[in-house]
C-alpha cells in the first residue's frame, strides 16, 4: 500500500477558493486530489521541457559537427539576394527564354 505524507501548502485566497469550489462541485473528492493531479501535470510538463532541451542540444551538436567537418560556410546575404533575383528572373522568363505575361499567356 502507498503511504502518504502530509504537508502544508499555502495558497492565495483565490487559489484556495478555486480548490474548494472544485471539491464542492464534485470535480474532485478532496483538495489533496487536486494537488496530486497538479503535481502529475507539473512532472509531465518538466519531462516535456527536458525532452525539448535535449532535442535542442542535439541540434546544436549537429550544427557544431557540421562546422567541424567543414560543411558550413559563412552567411553571405548578397549571395542569397543574387540567387533569389536569378530565380525570380528564371520564373519570369519561363521555359526556353519565353516571356510569361501576368495573365499566364
Amino acid at each position: 500500500m502507498n503511504t502518504m505524507e502530509r504537508i502544508t501548502v499555502t495558497l492565495t485566497p483565490e487559489m484556495a477558493q478555486q480548490v474548494r469550489g472544485a471539491v464542492e462541485a464534485g470535480e474532485y473528492a478532496s483538495s489533496s486530489e487536486i494537488v496530486r493531479e497538479a503535481l502529475r501535470d507539473w512532472r509531465h510538463k518538466r519531462a516535456l521541457r527536458e525532452q525539448a532541451l535535449s532535442d535542442l542540444r542535439a541540434k546544436v551538436q549537429e550544427g557544431m559537427d557540421e562546422i567541424e567537418a567543414g560543411r558550413v560556410r559563412d552567411f553571405d546575404a548578397e549571395r542569397v539576394i543574387r540567387q533569389g533575383k536569378a530565380r525570380i528572373q528564371d520564373l519570369a522568363t519561363g521555359p526556353a527564354g519565353s516571356t510569361v505575361s501576368p495573365g499566364g499567356t
